[in-house]
């Protein structure tokens, strides 16, 4: 039984591999040539996708609210490429919070390419306080980020993808777009919004050769020095499942921690059960705590 231990390191070790040269080969036939626009891609997210996408040959539409970070991270991917077998990134800067500018923005993403075949939303707003101390401004800002600033953007380039009838847009949700929990109100309400928006939108143009799939997560991991909750989803697990994304066309995925995932199916099924277990919560400082770590798992 002395020899169990080391064949099992050498299996698994195996499979990571036969993976990673899965998730490459996938890279080079699903994104060569492809037009790829990421929104907040100076994030944790954004930046591994951008890396695995321009690895892969896709011709990157970087996007986000600080122009240098943009610069600094399309000056990155030139040093750690091939510049013979890559495209350099495109840089536009797009803040979902002034929607004056949508219009503008817009233009200036079709005018990259001129067309776009894959959209992925990544950028989020988040807020978490007692609804009665939350302003109005509040609750508008967060509507643009999340949900208004999104939607603007996809109705800009739709018809450009129905003219072509082909097109990807992803969503990456918080999975509080399925779920609710005390003191998210504005947040909740935003991503429930985003999330119906995009799933009737999925219907509406698959007559047209267009994909829509969403992603919910829990949270994205951040630096491994950063004080965090458990059950987190890291960078490079997300991109890897959006990579995958773009070549399955899934139309949602769930990636979350499996209590998490029974909460959903409580919220469907038992309803009331689902209700008084979060009211409970709010009643005392320790069982909110508590109903968090249940449900919310560091949303």
């Amino acid at each position: 039984m002395v020899w169990l231990v080391p064949a099992v390191l050498v299996v698994m070790a195996g499979v990571f591999y036969l993976y990673g040269q899965i998730l490459r080969l996938l890279s080079k036939t699903t994104l060569r040539n492809r037009v790829v626009l990421i929104t907040d891609s100076a994030s944790a997210l954004g930046k591994e996708c951008a890396k695995v996408f321009h690895k892969g040959g896709a011709r990157l539409i970087l996007c986000g609210k600080n122009w240098e970070k943009l610069e600094d991270l399309a000056e990155q991917l030139a040093n750690e490429s091939d510049p013979t077998l890559t495209f350099p990134p495109k840089l536009v800067e797009l803040d979902f919070s002034d929607m004056e500018l949508m219009p503008e923005v817009v233009s200036d993403v079709l005018d990259c390419y001129g067309c776009l075949d894959v959209l992925i939303f990544n950028s989020s707003m988040k807020v978490k306080a007692p609804v009665q101390t939350l302003s109005l401004e509040m609750d508008k800002m967060v509507m643009d980020a999340n949900y208004f600033g999104p939607i603007t953007l996809a109705k800009g380039v739709l018809p450009s993808m129905i003219t072509r009838r082909s097109g990807h847009i992803i969503l990456v949700n918080s999975i509080q777009g399925k779920l609710a929990v005390p003191f998210r109100t504005t947040y909740a309400a935003s991503k429930h919004a985003v999330q119906a928006f995009f799933d009737c939108l999925r219907a509406e143009v698959q007559e047209y050769g267009i994909s829509v799939s969403t992603l919910s997560h829990t949270f994205i991991k951040a630096a491994p020095s950063v004080k965090q909750k458990p059950h987190g989803v890291s960078p490079e697990e997300m991109a890897g499942e959006l990579l995958k994304t773009l070549s399955s066309k899934k139309n949602e995925i769930i990636m979350a921690h499996s209590i998490s995932k029974a909460a959903i199916y409580a919220r469907s099924f038992f309803p009331n059960f689902f209700f008084a277990v979060t009211a409970a919560g709010v009643r005392s400082a320790a069982a909110m705590d508590i109903t968090e770590e249940l449900f919310h798992k560091g949303i």
